[in-house]
């Protein structure tokens, strides 16, 4: 008899067991089916220019954006909370210089709205933020911005959309403040993907800093090279996407904070030149110097060589800059070591041979 019963509950257990591993399997089997649905159905719509695109932020950044998706046919919609700018676009005017009525009713006939509702955020199937990031009274950067726009948005997320930032700000507000207010505001508990296989409950996040350069005319707007870091790399690979439609080259980093700090070396290194050549003129000025002459001196007839040339060139203006600075110096104790100096050097920066 309990021989019996012990047969009878290992029978019982094994089924039970069996039912418990094929229940498991299923489960993981269609939690991977689930992701790569998703993600190759946004990377389809993305290709076949089916995506909606929402872009927040309608100003110099976010409207020339829009623009760039809606002339290759994307169904765009633009978020912002200036009702005037919404009813500028409405009726088809601009309120940037750069940008024509023309263009306006161009992107209207392909299907461009603006709106201030967000309550169609769910509707869009990728999010681009374009919000401005400027730098408080006490030169600290102002993120109030991107809170408040992430805390619109987190309400109205769905599983499978992307959300981009292209805000200018320090590394680590992707991650460190965008991410969490969208985890915690949205109702159905989504999650950012992290793992490189998004799941049936997240989205995925990417940081690409706008570079548009108001102003010039001599570089189209597709030309210039888009960066891209997302949170894990079918993030990446989705913003890659959605970018290459619109921009001739995308240059894929590590990671969203990677990508922010090229943002902001770029700024610094912008900021650095500027601040150079404002000094230089003012020294330029004070010693009646003029860099901007179209016409140069010509070069004495006797010098036998443009590497001559430079370096004649070369030791003359370090003497005059350094005797400017240090008024009681000799020539013979400047000017010789100056040159002799630049003539050491194997290599420069604009070498001529």
């Amino acid at each position: 008899m309990k021989t019996a019963l012990k047969l009878v509950a290992r029978a019982v257990f094994g089924s039970f067991l069996e039912f418990a591993v094929l229940k498991s399997v299923l489960t993981f089997m269609t939690t991977q089916l689930t992701a790569s649905s998703l993600f190759s159905d946004l990377k389809g719509r993305i290709g076949a220019r089916q995506a909606k695109v929402g872009i927040i932020g309608l100003g110099y950044v976010g409207l020339p954006l829009a623009l760039l998706y809606s002339e290759q046919k994307f169904a765009v919609t633009g978020f912002d909370i200036d009702q005037r700018k919404i009813d500028t676009l409405a009726g088809g005017g601009t309120y940037i210089f750069r940008i024509t009525p023309e263009e306006i009713g161009a992107a209207k006939k392909n299907g461009f709205t603006a709106t201030a509702n967000y309550g169609q955020i769910s509707e869009m199937d990728a999010i681009i933020i374009c919000v401005p990031t400027p730098l408080n009274e006490y030169h600290e950067p102002d993120l109030s911005f991107i809170t408040d726009t992430a805390s619109a948005v987190a309400p109205h997320l769905r599983a499978g959309q992307i959300v981009i930032l292209e805000s200018t700000t320090y590394p680590g507000t992707t991650e460190e403040v965008l991410v969490p207010i969208l985890e915690k505001g949205n109702k159905a508990g989504l999650r950012a993907s992290r793992e490189g296989k998004a799941g049936d409950n997240e989205f995925w996040v990417a940081f690409s800093p706008e570079r548009e350069d108001p102003g010039n005319t001599q570089v189209a707007r597709h030309d210039i090279p888009k960066v891209i870091g997302g949170l894990d790399p079918q993030a990446s690979e989705i913003a890659a996407a959605l970018y290459g439609s619109i921009f001739r080259r995308t240059v894929p980093v590590s990671s969203p904070a990677a990508a922010e700090m090229t943002k902001l070396l770029e700024n610094i290194y912008r900021c650095v030149n500027i601040a150079l050549v404002n000094e230089l003129k003012m020294l330029c000025l004070r010693m009646d110097l003029n860099s901007g002459r179209s016409s140069m001196p010509r070069p004495p007839s006797h010098s036998g060589s443009i590497r001559s040339i430079r370096d004649q060139v070369l030791g003359d203006t370090v003497y005059r800059l350094t005797r400017f600075i240090f008024p009681g110096r000799r020539r013979s104790s400047i000017s010789g070591r100056a040159s002799s100096n630049w003539r050491a050097k194997s290599t420069w920066p604009c070498r001529i041979t």
